[in-house]
């Protein structure tokens, strides 16, 4: 199949490119400053030449969007969210445009669309939406109001001939330089990976070979359309989720970190505490339900795969493996 994969020049289309490559799929990527072959240019916000990849291709797979690794002021805010609303527009109307519109639209969204609780999961069908919590930051709520124009600016694109789903994706661990796993893999390993503001936010986090497995799982899944949630069935709180990964390291203990504190480690990173502090406690109700199964339903079973692959990666001469379906 072709796949088309605007914005997959970061971490997650990297994970993607590699594994439908390595299953023998056509796959070509939408990017701002194309570097190689398979990579088109685009500015994600207006129609061009690039359209041309979209009439005839199988599979969209929309990831554009500027990082949410960042500090959260009004001007990164607002390119967090014109990125992504203007980016599913147009690839909305390029669809509409096609002769042979792709039949199904993979577009990226977020888990962090749901509130920030600890009492229960949100699932899709009965989670509770975030942006009217008590007692947090007011610009968590424009973190919410983002998730939910980029799923607005799917949901009103005329695709009739195209099935669209909205993945709600918990934060993707890989091995891979500079991920999250990552930037959490070397706090840890200098002693600093403890509780933050006593840990007792929830963390919801997926595989990258459960991400690519529920990926093609969607793809083939007719039935499938609207929001679905990409993550891990078993969320936990941080302590527990810095626990698994210090074992996994073979670190007997981690600096616990204080808000105050956070907030100096977030600033020193160039990003935000909401990615630190904001309970995302969100199951996969949808692909549950359809009978995906999770091969790393687990946080300790995953920490210790992900840090026995990050070893292997590491030695010199060493690139990343496809990653099995």
């Amino acid at each position: 199949m072709r796949f088309v994969l605007p914005g997959g020049t970061g971490q997650i289309g990297t994970i993607l490119e590699r594994a439908l490559t390595a299953a023998g799929h056509d796959v070509l990527i939408l990017t701002r400053r194309p570097t190689r072959e398979g990579e088109v240019c685009w500015d994600g916000a207006t129609l061009g030449r690039w359209a041309e990849l979209i009439d005839g291709s199988d599979v969209v797979v929309n990831l554009a969007g500027r990082s949410v690794s960042c500090r959260y002021t009004p001007a990164n805010l607002k390119a967090m969210m014109d990125s992504r609303v203007d980016s599913t527009r147009v690839v909305g109307e390029a669809i509409a445009a096609a002769a042979r519109p792709p039949r199904v639209w993979l577009q990226m969204s977020t888990a962090t669309v749901y509130s920030h609780r600890f009492d229960a999961a949100n699932d899709e069908a009965t989670g509770i939406a975030g942006g009217s919590e008590p007692g947090v930051p007011d610009y968590w709520s424009y973190s919410v109001e983002i998730a939910e124009n980029w799923e607005r600016a799917q949901e009103r694109a005329d695709t009739p001939h195209t099935r669209k789903v909205a993945l709600r994706s918990a934060m993707v661990m890989s091995p891979d330089r500079g991920g999250v796993f990552d930037v959490l893999s070397r706090l840890t390993r200098l002693g600093l990976g403890g509780p933050v503001a006593g840990g007792a936010q929830y963390v919801s986090w997926i595989h990258d070979q459960d991400f690519v497995r529920a990926v093609e799982f969607l793809v083939d899944r007719d039935d499938l359309a609207g929001p679905v949630n990409l993550t891990a069935p078993a969320p936990l709180p941080q302590r527990a989720f810095m626990r698994g990964l210090r074992s996994a390291w073979g670190v007997p203990a981690g600096l616990p970190a204080t808000r105050w504190m956070a907030e100096l480690g977030a600033f020193a990173l160039r990003s935000d505490t909401e990615l630190l502090l904001k309970s995302r406690r969100v199951v996969p109700g949808r692909l549950r339900d359809a009978g995906f199964a999770f091969r790393y339903a687990e946080w300790p079973q995953a920490a210790d795969d992900l840090v026995q692959r990050a070893r292997i990666t590491r030695r010199p001469g060493v690139t990343p493996v496809p990653l099995a379906s």
